[in-house]
């Protein structure tokens, strides 16, 4: 198996770890588990999401 390692603003690294407390994951298994479902999703519905986080991230950047 292969790891990554990413960097999260702690807000939401903090609302990550809520999110899979209240389903009894940790929270590498809730991103795992998100991560699966958003490569499964069909292609042209994975670039509106793609396309939805890189123009907020972008917003996030700048505020």
């Amino acid at each position: 198996m292969t790891s990554i390692t990413i960097a999260l603003p702690n807000d939401l690294m903090t609302k990550l770890e809520r999110l899979a407390k209240r389903h009894h994951l940790t929270t590498e298994e809730l991103v795992r588990a998100s991560v699966e479902e958003l490569v499964a999703t069909p292609e042209d519905a994975f670039q509106d999401v793609l396309d939805y986080v890189l123009q907020k991230n972008r917003n996030f950047t700048k505020g």
